[in-house]
């Protein structure tokens, strides 16, 4: 699902609402002018469920949208305010649509050198080890001096090395489990990761939710994550009585020091504390690229120089070893 389209519709949905028009009547307008694919079609089973007179509770558990935004609409109905819920949803939706857009190009940039480099090294090894090797081989054998040194498995090393990290890192991205790991150890997206948690947990708290409900559609939404764990040790603190966030997150190891303090200054108002918590890693997520990308073009230089200067190598210590042992023999003749 496109998040930056699913928030424009959710903020045109609650413009149409707030100008007093009937909600199945605005999704049926809306669908019509959506292209066509996986998201309009749930949006229009979901308006024909409720044209249907199915209760929204029942209408939004059949439909495969984010959990996020079925607890939502069935918390704005109930509070009266959908408009102001879907309002809420669509900057969540647009916010994390441009975070996650920027972390995806961040991991583009790495899989296209790492591709240039794959394929710079392999045409390098062909070229070496096909005209120039094989010659010097040649010339070698017509002149009584046999190779001495393993050239071919130098040659071959650089694209063979590119490859495997290639593979694994278009594994990472492909490979759901992997993914989410991944999520929770690489800094920017660390970041961003727990930006999403704090925001997830804010927009619930401010819409009435209890604390506890909170944590676990958190908890719910980060299944085979490393804060799964640490979310549901949270809500067993908060059962056993232990209300203030700084009892709840002592002493975890997947969310930072920082994160629990921000959160903690708060007090008793954990609203703006996971609020404040969800602005600050979102802004420290968005450095963290900006600083990578700052430095992403100096360190391709030096990789892509390192590479041809390691294929090189064992060609030009070759020669070296050939012209020397040439002029020893032509001397002793």
């Amino acid at each position: 699902m496109k998040y930056d389209e699913f928030a424009f519709f959710n903020q045109q949905l609650a413009a149409m609402l707030r100008d007093g028009i009937p909600l199945e009547g605005a999704l049926r307008r809306l669908c019509e002018e959506m292209r066509r694919g996986k998201l309009r079609d749930e949006l229009q089973s979901l308006e024909a469920d409720l044209a249907r007179g199915t209760p929204m509770a029942d209408a939004l558990q059949a439909r495969q949208l984010p959990e996020l935004y079925k607890r939502m609409i069935v918390v704005g109905v109930k509070s009266g305010d959908l408009p102001g819920a879907l309002t809420m949803l669509a900057d969540y939706f647009r916010r994390q649509s441009n975070l996650w857009t920027r972390l995806k190009g961040l991991m583009v940039y790495p899989l296209i050198v790492l591709f240039v480099a794959f394929v710079l090294s392999c045409f390098l090894s062909y070229i070496l080890g096909h005209f120039i090797w094989n010659n010097l081989t040649e010339l070698s054998g017509f002149y009584g001096h046999a190779a001495t040194i393993p050239v071919s498995v130098g040659l071959w090393a650089p694209p063979i090395l590119f490859g495997g990290a290639l593979v694994a890192a278009f594994a990472g991205l492909v490979i759901l489990p992997t993914r989410r790991m991944l999520r929770w150890r690489l800094p920017a997206f660390k970041e961003a990761s727990l930006s999403e948690v704090a925001s997830v947990i804010w927009l619930m708290l401010k819409n009435g939710v209890p604390l506890n409900d909170a944590l676990q559609l958190a908890e719910q939404l980060e299944t085979g994550t490393r804060a799964e764990t640490e979310i549901a040790r949270w809500r067993q603190q908060l059962a056993s009585g232990r209300g203030k966030f700084s009892e709840m997150a002592a002493s975890n190891s997947i969310f930072p020091p920082l994160f629990v303090w921000t959160v903690a200054q708060a007090g008793e108002d954990l609203t703006s504390g996971f609020k404040r918590a969800a602005e600050l890693y979102q802004a420290r997520a968005l450095y963290r690229m900006e600083m990578f990308l700052y430095s992403a073009l100096p360190c391709s230089i030096l990789l892509i120089a390192t590479l041809i200067i390691s294929q090189i190598q064992p060609v030009f210590r070759a020669l070296t070893m050939f012209i020397t042992a040439l002029g020893g023999g032509n001397g002793s003749d």
